[in-house]
């Protein structure tokens, strides 16, 4: 395969059951698409109260879904990539529990923070307000650790405590994580929640210097046992362009909103304009486990005076589009509508969000893996999911509208359908091909465009039309030519 071949983003319990169900899954009616698999945690629990993003032992592998070594034997396979949660732990973890019972006492104390951690000189309005948070509110819960009253850290929710990185406890804990997960055979780590380590009096407390420091701190611990490194941060797009020569990968988080941008307002002169200047070291998604990202190609507070990839009235627009494609459901499922809301997503599948148009939807799906860059592929996008409502309903979380359980039935039901088997075909492309080694170039004008690449007398290249959506595919390799088009999704 390509050495930027593409990988899956999948939960174990939801697609294949366990790790192991998720291998066979790869090495059969998968075989050829991905080279690697990020799975999202499987650590104990996997189904806390954040979908395993909150685990009670960040460095054991829940039986449920399987053991170490059953992620061994599929990183013989394919490379995988596991996320370090690099911000909080369970409140139920054993360190914080023995913390809420002995408070200073408990040998963990120092791990945490707390609102006096951070400012032991008292803490001020301006203080308070000057606090980045992606959620309303302030980041601190009210808890009793011993016999005494306290304003705990929690940045996202009250099942989550962040850990203070300036201190011993906290590396010790850390180092023991990434030794589990590399020991297990992860070779590419994710880290999530990294930009909010930095806790600085003074501060936004996202992204800082101290931020800075941690995660070159954290690139060394992986370096030194074979691992890369991706950074998982929501923020401005200069932000991402700086932090990417820092570290082995960032997300390309601007791409789907600029591809649905594209594809709903027929103007492709934004996304134009982010493939010349977006870092070539970038994993692309159109969907992942989060909502879809608006804040990454709006304006913001914590780059002031930068414009953004969208002007903000282009970037209601598009919201409005999101929701009226969806019949209404994305709105259901974002902002006040639901819990664990997040201020700068749209909650709702990519399929959903261009309206369930199987034409269009392959055509995103087209100009994410001609982007350059490694191409991850969530599992309800890859089989065209639609938004679980009643997941939403059952949970009252917005973002599992976007993350379904499937049962093997509707597995073998979408990978029947043409928009599935030409995503398969596509990915299977982009790890093949070897024009994907080469150069890329592109020519966007208006509503019609074209992607390609070129290495020696190979070549792959994407036309289209955004007004209809139409678009043709055609890969060279020597005197071999292949081409397809979005007549194949309907045999017209």
């Amino acid at each position: 395969m390509n050495p930027d071949s593409p990988q899956l983003i999948t939960y174990v319990d939801r697609l294949g059951g366990t790790v192991t169900g998720i291998r066979e899954l790869l090495a059969t009616r998968l075989s050829g698409v991905f080279g690697g698999v990020h799975l999202l945690p499987y650590f104990t629990p996997f189904d806390g109260a954040d979908a395993g993003f909150d685990p009670v032992d960040h460095a054991s592998i829940d039986p449920r879904l399987g053991t170490w070594d059953d992620v061994r034997l599929l990183s013989e396979t394919h490379t995988v990539m596991s996320d370090l949660i690099v911000n909080h732990v369970s409140a139920d973890s054993a360190a914080f529990a023995d913390v809420r019972r002995r408070g200073d006492a408990s040998p963990f104390a120092p791990m945490f923070l707390t609102l006096d951690s951070v400012f032991p000189d008292g803490v001020t309005e301006a203080d308070l307000t000057r606090i980045y948070r992606p959620r309303p509110g302030l980041p601190f819960t009210a808890m009793v650790l011993g016999d005494r009253l306290r304003l705990v850290w929690t940045t996202f929710t009250s099942e989550q405590i962040d850990i203070d990185l300036r201190t011993d406890a906290a590396w010790d804990y850390l180092t023991a994580v990434i030794d589990a997960l590399v020991a297990g055979g992860t070779t590419m780590l994710r880290l999530d929640a990294v930009g909010y380590t930095g806790k600085e009096a003074g501060t936004s407390c996202f992204m800082t210097e101290a931020t800075e420091r941690y995660t070159q701190r954290i690139l060394e611990l992986a370096h030194d046992r074979g691992a890369q490194v991706l950074l998982e941060i929501h923020g401005h797009h200069t932000q991402q362009i700086a932090i990417a020569q820092t570290v082995d990968y960032v997300y390309d988080f601007a791409l789907p909103p600029l591809v649905l941008h594209a594809l709903h307002a027929l103007d492709t002169r934004p996304l134009a304009r982010w493939l010349e200047i977006r870092p070539a070291n970038s994993i692309t998604v159109l969907d992942t486990h989060d909502g879809i990202g608006i804040i990454d190609v709006g304006v913001s507070d914590l780059a002031p005076g930068e414009p953004g990839l969208l002007e903000p009235e282009q970037i209601d627009a598009l919201v409005e589009a999101i929701h009226d494609a969806s019949g209404g459901t994305s709105r259901q499922a974002t902002g006040a509508a639901a819990s664990n809301l997040d201020l700068y997503q749209v909650n709702c599948t990519f399929y959903d969000a261009l309206g369930r148009d199987d034409r269009r939807y392959a055509l995103a799906r087209l100009l994410q893996i001609m982007t350059p860059g490694i191409p991850q592929v969530y599992y309800v996008g890859l089989l065209a999911g639609e938004n679980d409502m009643e997941l939403l309903r059952s949970t009252g979380v917005g973002r599992d509208v976007n993350r379904h359980h499937y049962t093997p039935d509707e597995i073998d039901a979408a990978l029947a359908r043409p928009v599935v088997g030409l995503q398969l075909d596509a990915l299977r492309l982009r790890a093949t091909h070897p024009a994907f080694t080469g150069t890329f170039s592109h020519d966007l004008r208006g509503a019609r465009g074209e992607l390609r690449w070129d290495a020696a007398g190979a070549s792959v290249t994407l036309g289209f039309d955004l007004d209809d959506a139409s678009f043709q595919l055609t890969a060279t390799d020597g005197s071999a030519t292949s081409t397809w088009s979005h007549t194949r999704l309907t045999g017209d």
